[in-house]
């Protein structure tokens, strides 16, 4: 049985064989280190500040709504402010030996109001009980019943306070939702609820609902946020790493020049990473942005060069996290909120075909289409798919339209030059697979400006990431049908510019249901 338990400010998980009390306490103090002087005084309470004893503890922990134990050593004097800002009941000890219960704070009270509030609309709603029994048996909810919640909480809010509530009340809300149901927090986020309501951009599911209720209302809608976000691929930024040296303008002439006809390709890397600067500067400037691959043409030739400008954007740490991360700990989290979405054949085929390998059955694997890894990132575009463009553009794009976006597929012997010469004008980088079936790929490119980059490496895992990298290299845009997805990628596996970059409520939610 394992059990949530907090020490001070520290949490962590406990394995209980033995459900005593006794074996309890002896667990954590060796969990925790706790000094041997403290252990005798050592106590137990639930999340409401209630001591427990022995002659309740297995049927405490019998209780699914157990929640985090809390370690206390009464001899401590002194709580940390993180722990008094956390704590549902802040423990401390005073001159007796009494162990006192320390009110809690305005943001507790708050908190816990809340809380309540937004248990009591819902069990007193019709369907709200469904909600509080998916989250108590599974601790997330699924998107219907996420939108049922959504739907009953404004419900209420504008039967209450009209179809425009107050921005706190909205935030009430909001709050009281990741307080009731935890595991629906954002650690991201500033707050952990913006993606329930998001008070600086107006964002979030509770405002996208009351601003249907507002049009079927037939009152004014708000006016969008002037609010500008930054970061993402086009925010300038420094160098991570030290660059050796820097080059005057005469030495990057000669850089440039000396890079076009050189045939060593450690010497063009030396170059490129001299150059590396100016190369920074050409990409957000938009006068010379479109003639970065005419000035630069060795990207076309030298693989890597995209990986040496994103390391040196970001260094080698974050560089390597999506290689590192994707397989280990996102892969089987997104196939496995795949099989909730609504079993469309295309979802069922990307789902089989991330669990087979070319090894066990060539034949299938070819009839199911792309390998177990482009499948699984496919079902991740399932999984947050493009958002609607609203009512002067176009209609919302579907998942299969948003993938030839991502990547597209040529037979092997294609002319590369004629593909490019036959598609649509687009900026946005994607990958162009090339192989004698979805499968069975020989080679990856990155297209850019009809410009065919190859990749370092033949696997779809490392063609993807090297495909992600190069929108920060060369200064692009997110392709709109898939900003979802690389939002996702940018601020959840590689970290880069959280709580600059706008998010949709869809991405934190889904981040939320993965990183808890």
């Amino acid at each position: 049985m394992l059990v949530r338990v907090k020490y001070k400010t520290e949490q962590k998980y406990i394995k209980i064989t033995d459900v005593t009390l006794q074996s309890f306490l002896k667990l954590g103090c060796s969990k925790f280190n706790i000094k041997e002087e403290l252990q005798k005084d050592l106590k137990v309470y639930d999340e409401s500040g209630t001591e427990i004893e022995d002659d309740v503890f297995e049927d405490l922990l019998k209780d699914p709504n157990c929640g985090i134990l809390k370690l206390v050593a009464i001899d401590e004097t002194q709580v940390s402010p993180d722990e008094s800002l956390n704590s549902s009941a802040d423990l401390s000890s005073c001159d007796s030996d009494e162990t006192v219960i320390m009110p809690p704070n305005k943001r507790q009270r708050q908190e816990c109001k809340a809380e309540s509030m937004i248990e009591n609309i819902l069990l007193k709603k019709p369907g709200g009980d469904r909600v509080i029994k998916e989250y108590t048996r599974t601790k997330m909810l699924t998107d219907a019943t996420r939108r049922q919640m959504v739907n009953i909480l404004t419900a209420e809010m504008t039967e209450t306070h009209g179809t425009s509530p107050p921005r706190d009340v909205r935030e009430l809300y909001a709050k009281g939702i990741v307080s009731l149901f935890p595991y629906l927090k954002d650690p991201y986020s500033k707050n952990g609820y913006e993606h329930y309501y998001d008070s600086e951009s107006g964002s979030g599911y509770l405002a996208w609902r009351l601003k249907t209720i507002q049009r079927k209302a037939s009152t004014e809608s708000p006016k969008p946020s002037s609010s500008s976000c930054l970061g993402g691929p086009t925010s300038k930024r420094p160098p991570s790493l030290k660059i050796d040296s820097q080059l005057n303008e005469d030495q990057i002439r000669e850089a440039v020049s000396l890079m076009k006809h050189s045939s060593d390709e450690a010497l063009v890397k030396q170059k490129m990473r001299l150059t590396f600067s100016y190369r920074q500067k050409m990409v957000h400037d938009p006068q010379k942005c479109s003639d970065m691959l005419s000035v630069f043409p060795r990207f076309k030739d030298v693989k890597g060069l995209i990986e040496q400008d994103f390391v040196l954007l970001f260094g080698e740490s974050t560089s390597a996290k999506f290689l590192e991360k994707w397989p280990t700990a996102f892969k089987d989290k997104v196939i496995h909120q795949s099989k909730g979405l609504s079993h469309s054949r295309e979802v069922q085929e990307l789902i089989e075909a991330t669990e087979l390998t070319v090894e066990e059955n060539q034949d299938e694997v070819d009839l199911l289409g792309w390998d177990s890894d482009l499948s699984s990132l496919i079902l991740l575009l399932h999984l947050l798919p493009p958002s609607a463009q609203g009512r002067k553009k176009p209609g919302k794009m579907s998942v299969t339209q948003a993938t030839g976006y991502l990547v597209v597929f040529i037979k092997a012997g294609t002319n590369i030059q004629e593909h490019l010469d036959s598609t649509e004008d687009r900026r946005q980088p994607y990958l162009l697979a090339v192989g004698t079936a979805r499968s069975r790929i020989h080679a990856f490119y990155i297209v850019v400006d009809k410009v065919a980059i190859p990749c370092k490496a033949a696997s779809s895992l490392c063609a993807f990431d090297e495909l992600f990298k190069a929108h920060f290299v060369f200064g692009t845009t997110y392709c709109e049908s898939l900003r979802n997805l690389y939002t996702f990628i940018q601020t959840t596996i590689y970290k880069i510019d959280i709580g600059k970059v706008k998010e949709s409520p869809r991405v934190a939610e889904l981040r939320a249901r993965f990183v808890q």
